[in-house]
């Protein structure tokens, strides 16, 4: 791709972009993380600490928290695309081998089907609740259906177009979302009360709901781990990489906008319940609309077509991108059209003839808990390897040869693919979503969720321990050596093409 029309169509899939076409700032990959977080389907999340019985200060309190530790997991993450121009998938060879990186690409291909089916349900159900109230459109699946339609299609020509198209409508998306949800402060100004106390049963624990409304917010920042790399592989590989990891954190602090928005608008909807004209009104989106004056619909229109825009285009870009690095004979856009199709069917069948709204979302979190042990893995890989790594050792899986630095058995690294399975299994033992997924182990924690705490603290412990007892070879450190853990003598097979069998040139 070259510098850059925003109508011409990208063909790079997860080979190494080359330097003279990485033209994107650390500001781009801030508006394309926040853009694809600054929707509907984080004001939902940010509704969740008053569901869960917290009053606004209470809940406040854990949204801060969970953004907060939320956006220092993920920042490290987009490190590895200015390093190795390209996502972090293929990047993750390096530490579960070239095999073994199939781990990352079908995490990322879950969230991401799950991630753009919630965003296409939320914001259409917006559109259509404030289409019906405010001009009478009928509020029948006829409209759901046309609604998700027109999200869907939308959002697989942007994510045909690729990167550049994706900046473009997250460039117009940061603004006009952030400045509608602002508005929302002078629409609910007379109502928003700051002293709502919050409805935890008599006798009820606080600190199950508020570790668990916690966890929900922190699972939104955790969500992009594996998508960060397809955005940052266009940012320079000399950018300063604190500049980087700071345009990441701070994408996701400033999603405080949307949480903020949830959380108070769920307290008035708390607080009005008995006042609905629909007493009910059968999720958060219906009581917004409930407790929304007539002014406000048009903006929720809004909100529900720019934030429908932005999430589905950095769920299903990565998603379609992921799909040519397993498979590389589809072309990225081959396999953006494929999967965005098998997404838009999903979808309509999830919606109208399965009703797998409410499972979809339990699957996106049953997945994220398997994601952050995988991130975990990532980052102390990248500490051991002090940043160091062979981007053309990386490609060998897309190239369809063998050998090189990451090869090691049969091209799997058992050390890494081993602490993820402990510490993702364990983590799903330990979930508790009460109506949804109660884990075998769910209850041992006082019904306290703390299935993320388990798999990034297992992950990380059992990860250094496997390189501690087993050392990788000294070829994969690079010239400077290991960081913490040691390294062994053991050869390393020379890449070669596997249809020729014979060695193959590095390509430049």
């Amino acid at each position: 791709m070259s510098s850059g029309s925003i109508t011409e169509i990208e063909t790079y899939g997860v080979e190494r972009i080359p330097d003279s076409d990485r033209t994107a700032r650390p500001v781009d990959l801030f508006r394309v993380a926040f853009g694809g977080a600054n929707t509907f389907a984080t004001c939902v999340l940010g509704a969740f600490p008053i569901l869960f019985g917290l009053s606004f200060w209470q809940g406040l309190a854990a949204t801060v928290l969970g953004l907060v530790v939320g956006a220092l997991i993920l920042a490290p993450l987009s490190l590895f695309g200015p390093l190795n121009g390209t996502n972090n998938a293929v990047s993750s060879s390096a530490h579960l081998g070239v095999h073994g990186r199939v781990v990352g690409s079908f995490l990322s291909l879950l969230t991401a089907i799950a991630f753009f089916s919630i965003s296409v349900w939320s914001s259409g159900d917006a559109l259509v609740g404030g289409a019906h109230r405010l001009v009478g459109l009928p509020d029948t699946d006829l409209s759901y259906g046309a609604a998700y339609a027109i999200f869907a299609v939308l959002v697989l020509v942007v994510c045909v177009y690729g990167f550049r198209f994706m900046l473009f409508v997250n460039k117009i998306a940061v603004a006009a979302a952030s400045l509608l949800f602002v508005l929302g402060v002078f629409a609910f100004a007379g109502d928003f009360d700051p002293s709502y106390p919050g409805a935890l049963p008599a006798g009820a624990p606080f600190w199950p709901s508020f570790i668990g409304a916690a966890l929900i917010v922190l699972s939104n920042p955790v969500s992009f781990g594996a998508f960060l790399g397809d955005w940052s592989r266009y940012i320079p590989a000399n950018t300063p990489r604190r500049r980087v990891m700071a345009a990441a954190f701070l994408s996701q602090i400033a999603t405080i906008l949307p949480f903020f928005f949830g959380l108070a608008t769920a307290s008035i909807i708390a607080a009005k319940a008995a006042e609905y004209v629909d007493p009910a009104a059968p999720n958060y989106v219906g009581g917004l609309l409930a407790v929304s004056p007539g002014w406000y619909f048009v903006p929720v229109c809004l909100i529900a077509l720019i934030g429908g825009m932005s999430t589905g285009t950095t769920s299903l870009y990565g998603t379609g991108l992921d799909f040519s690095s397993v498979f590389p004979r589809f072309s990225r856009v081959q396999a953006t059209v494929f999967i965005g199709t098998l997404s838009i069917v999903f979808i309509f069948v999830g919606r109208f003839a399965a009703n797998l709204t409410q499972s979809i979302s339990t699957f996106a979190t049953l997945i994220i808990t398997c994601t952050a042990p995988w991130m975990v893995i990532m980052m102390l890989g990248y500490v051991t390897r002090r940043g160091w790594y062979d981007p053309e050792a990386l490609q060998v899986f897309n190239r369809r040869q063998r050998g090189g630095r990451y090869w090691f058995a049969h091209g799997w690294n058992w050390r890494g693919l081993s602490a993820w399975l402990v510490s993702a299994g364990l983590a799903l033992m330990f979930v508790n979503l009460p109506g949804q997924f109660v884990g075998p182990l769910g209850h041992l924690a006082s019904e306290v969720d703390i299935s993320l705490p388990v798999g990034l603290a297992v992950a990380g412990l059992l990860y250094l321990l496997l390189l501690a007892a087993f050392p990788e070879p000294r070829e994969v450190y690079g010239p400077d050596g290991p960081r913490l853990v040691r390294s062994a003598d053991t050869p390393i097979l020379p890449i070669v093409d596997t249809a020729a069998g014979r060695a193959a040139e590095p390509v430049a």
